[in-house]
């Protein structure tokens, strides 16, 4: 059954300079359009009006204001709307504050259309959970530790501290000696290994403390330091608990917060807090005791996974893309994934190129839809085709924006354009995503082909909550270099917003704009399927495919400066040498059935299907094989009369003396008899030929029948 939608345009009591009448005209695929200059006050009437006449499931809203958004949401479900039936489109601070009143007009119908597109996308609801104790282990920082004493059962690390006399009450908190050699596990089941110099046996009668060192033994936790020097001192226990070599325990906690540590994981592990520790840090850990429900964020489909085969590392994308330690191999041919340690960054999911592991919020088919519909300029007599140029969005670029810090410091900027026109800046189309993580090649090529001038990835300034600074430089070099090779010039800039410093940030996109020409590609023709030929198992939208696509687009509407496209990690072509023996190795581990064996002895591959995963090169027993990296125009099937596979290694079969029947390439034949020659020498002495001159049945015969068995 189809969803009603109705869209809402508000001027936020006129000070919205955007022509309402344009916007409605320009707004498409919905049940009604109506516009009001006080939308959350006296609009609210109509709009329960047009709800009950039109019956509305869906209702898109252009407001910004957390009030009216709170009002408008109390009107729908006062309606009978689900209170998530609502969705908001910022047309003050992100069109009608920065830009001038015809852009600011064509821009809002643009998102409110994408955001019509975009709920068509949304992914059914689904969670995971994981269940885990109260136990937190705290190293060194005592005042945390009696701050969590009260909800969790807490371990306090001494990690060399004395607590003797601080000033927290830690009568709720175990204490524990010793320093932290190493913390290790997952939230739930985290180990950390302690090494101290006094044993559990300690009674804290504090004789080590009187007779010791001064200032190198702790009293609470008793403990001493490891550059403590030995001496008679250390005879004084009188349980034996001082061993100077040296013990080692492990302590078991489902959280562990280590201050002083620096995590494995880039940005940080769930369950396991480095760093300055504040009220949010407290705040999380409470959250997560006793367990967690969240939502999935991923789709996993490991049947197309490339990340190795017959102890092969093969792929190792999404491993290394990870910044929280959600993906891992336990063994050296597989790869896992940890749902519930996902933070929702995107970043294996860009980075996997067969689509094993994809985004369910936002998913690339949404994506792809929502740069289409900002893109597309209407029909040519309509609004946004009457807008597209000098009235209009002269130069439309596509911005992938980073829904945490970069949204933010967009949305400050449009207030402080309010107050100051110097801070406008140049209408960019933006597409939300959770983080510039989640933009890989296929997104920026798609948008390219769909018509875009440009691309930019608008991430956080400073550095990213996920892959810290300046995450997009390579992904940049990568495309632009791609982009000049299709022909079509740089096109693609990162940029990082500073809500402390706006005018760099409109300096930069200004420049960046300016700098582009028009794309020969026309806006609103594609609409892209994601997929490469209808007969592949690889869920669409993965990157190499969808990349793929949007390159043939492109190419309709360009002369490529070179045949070989570079900068386009997806994509390889392969070389052999003289030292194949036509083994099965690389055809039966390519993840993607790009190689394969003839009956004539042939070794073929297939450009338009290989994902560039490495694992023939790695995998292939004689080392005959060289991956070389780019998209090949030459080798595609439509350069090569419609031919997908080419022959790579040309072999040679043999033929059985016996029968006649060819069974087996001469390089292969020649191989195993160099290997195994000797041991079966012998063993078939009637026989007129080598034994590995007979197929299997007429060398089973040799042995069998004329050797009387």
């Amino acid at each position: 059954m189809g969803m009603n939608v109705g869209a809402f345009v508000c001027s936020c009591a006129d000070t919205c300079d955007i022509d309402l009448e344009g916007v409605r005209d320009g707004v498409r695929d919905v049940e009604v359009v109506a516009s009001s200059s006080h939308l959350c006050d006296d609009g609210l009437p109509a709009m329960a009006h047009l709800i009950e006449e039109y019956d509305l499931d869906q209702l898109l809203v252009t407001t910004p204001e957390p009030r009216c958004q709170d009002s408008i949401r109390e009107t729908a479900t006062a309606k009978g709307l689900h209170p998530d039936a609502t969705a908001f489109v910022d047309h003050r601070e992100g069109a009608a504050w920065v830009h001038d009143r015809d852009a600011a007009t064509d821009k809002t119908a643009r998102l409110v259309n994408a955001r019509r597109a975009g709920i068509d996308h949304e992914p059914v609801s689904r969670t995971v959970s994981q269940d885990a104790g109260d136990t937190v282990a705290v190293v060194g920082d005592h005042e945390t530790a009696a701050a969590l004493a009260d909800t969790a059962d807490v371990t306090l690390v001494a990690n060399g501290e004395d607590f003797d006399t601080v000033d927290a009450d830690l009568s709720e908190v175990t204490l524990a000696r010793g320093r932290v050699a190493d913390v290790v596990g997952e939230y739930g089941d985290f180990e950390l290994e302690l090494r101290a110099r006094v044993t559990e046996d300690c009674i804290s009668c504090m004789d080590c403390v009187h007779e010791g060192p001064d200032g190198m033994v702790t009293r609470s936790p008793v403990d001493i330091a490891p550059d403590a020097p030995d001496g008679e001192w250390a005879d004084c226990c009188p349980v034996d608990a001082i061993h100077l070599d040296g013990v080692e325990r492990t302590i078991e906690a489902d959280q562990v917060i280590f201050p002083a540590a620096t995590g494995a994981a880039r940005s940080g592990q769930i369950g396991l807090y480095t760093g300055p520790v504040d009220g949010a840090t407290i705040a999380a850990v409470e959250d997560l005791l006793g367990g967690i429900e969240k939502p999935k964020h991923l789709d996993l489909d490991m049947d197309v996974c490339a990340a190795g085969e017959s102890s092969q590392a093969g792929c190792n994308a999404c491993v290394d893309a990870c910044p929280h330690g959600a993906v891992s191999r336990p063994h050296v041919d597989e790869v896992s994934f940890d749902l519930v340690a996902c933070q929702d960054c995107g970043a294996c999911t860009s980075a996997c190129p067969t689509g094993a592991t994809t985004l369910r919020e936002p998913s690339n088919e949404r994506i792809a839809r929502e740069v289409e519909t900002l893109l597309d300029p209407g029909e040519e007599d309509g609004l946004l085709g009457g807008l597209r140029g000098d009235d209009g969005i002269e130069t439309p670029v596509v911005a992938f924006v980073c829904s945490e810090r970069a949204d933010d410091a967009l949305r400050r900027y449009g207030r402080l354009a309010r107050e100051d026109d110097d801070l406008r800046y140049p209408p960019i189309l933006p597409v939300q995503v959770n983080c510039t993580d989640t933009v890989g090649e296929a997104h920026v090529v798609h948008a390219l082909a769909a018509g875009a001038d440009g691309v930019a990835i608008v991430g956080c300034g400073g550095d990213c909550l996920h892959s810290g600074p300046d995450p997009k430089a390579e992904l940049v070099r990568r495309l632009d270099r791609a982009t000049e090779d299709l022909g079509l010039g740089e096109r693609v800039t990162f940029l990082a917003p500073d809500p402390r410093e706006p005018g760099a940030f409109v300096e930069d996109l200004s420049r960046f704009v300016v700098e582009l020409d028009p794309t020969p590609i026309p806006a609103g023709d594609h609409e892209a399927t994601g997929t490469v030929r209808g007969d592949k198992p690889n869920p669409p939208f993965n990157s190499h495919d969808w990349t793929l696509e949007s390159v043939r687009t492109i190419l309709d509407h360009v002369d490529p400066e070179r045949e070989v496209i570079r900068g386009l990690k997806d994509f390889g072509w392969m070389a052999v040498s003289d030292a194949c023996n036509l083994t099965p190795t690389c055809s039966t581990m390519c993840p993607t059935d790009a190689i394969r064996r003839t009956d004539d002895a042939d070794l073929q591959f297939n450009h338009e299907d290989c994902v560039n995963c490495g694992l023939c090169e790695e995998g292939c027993p004689e080392t005959a094989i060289t991956m070389h990296d780019g998209l090949d125009l030459s080798r595609l099937p439509e350069n090569r009369d419609g031919e997908r596979w080419e022959t790579v290694y040309e072999g040679e079969m043999r033929n059985c003396v016996r029968c006649g029947k060819a069974f087996a390439s001469e390089g292969t034949a020649e191989h195993i008899a160099g290997e195994v020659g000797e041991l079966v020498e012998g063993v078939a002495p009637k026989a007129e030929h080598s034994i590995f001159d007979y197929c299997g049945n007429c060398r089973a015969y040799l042995l069998f029948e004329e050797g009387g068995r």
